[in-house]
């Protein structure tokens, strides 16, 4: 009876946070202002890379990202964003294709241990727009934009802190970055989708 009263109690708090972490705005300039650290349990990166002139896109996943910024409501689209990707913690589902593609013809992600982005500024309508910045892959660093939505602002699990979302995504040429390994059965053009969280320090 005990344990079944403690079930019940421990399930009703965990809906309660679910409600109290709900987004309450997504609008950028009623986000609090302050340093916000990239939650690494809630980010996610996955790239697409066209099989074999398109018989489908092949799906791979990072799973290890690390980034932050500091917000000013008053100024939000000069904010400054830099998201740092770990080309090891590639995967690919594929036994054995992942210590193939981070090793040294393909990403060689000991020589380049990191993938970064830096985001220098935003620009469009409060809850979607593009994000400008600089790729850096491979040891070689380009512009890009990324197609940009905020999911929302809003309270953590249980009413605690502040948490905000984003989805995005954009499209680079792998060959512009150097990578032209397998060309004639992988596409040239890399669809990037990503999901993250950041919470308030």
């Amino acid at each position: 009876m005990v344990r079944t009263m403690l079930v019940a109690i421990v399930f009703s708090l965990a809906l309660a946070g679910q409600a109290a972490a709900d987004p309450t705005s997504q609008d950028p300039t009623r986000v609090p202002a302050g340093d916000y650290a990239l939650d690494p349990r809630h980010a996610s990166l996955l790239v697409k890379v066209p099989h074999m002139g398109g018989f489908s896109k092949f799906v791979i996943r990072f799973e290890k990202l690390a980034g932050g910024f500091t917000y000013d409501p008053a100024n939000w689209g000069a904010t400054q964003v830099t998201i740092t990707v770990d080309p090891a913690s590639l995967r690919t589902n594929v036994p054995g294709f992942d210590k193939t593609l981070t090793g040294s013809s393909y990403l060689d992600a000991e020589k380049h241990p990191t993938i970064t982005f830096v985001a220098t500024r935003t620009e469009g309508e409060p809850a979607k727009g593009v994000v400008h910045g600089d790729l850096t892959f491979l040891g070689v660093t380009k512009p890009v934009d990324l197609d940009v939505v905020f999911n929302g602002v809003g309270p953590g699990l249980l009413g605690a802190g502040t948490r905000m979302g984003f989805s995005g995504t954009t499209r680079i040429k792998r060959s512009d970055f150097g990578l032209t390994t397998m060309s004639s059965v992988a596409g040239d053009d890399l669809d990037l989708m990503f999901e993250v969280e950041f919470t308030r320090k």
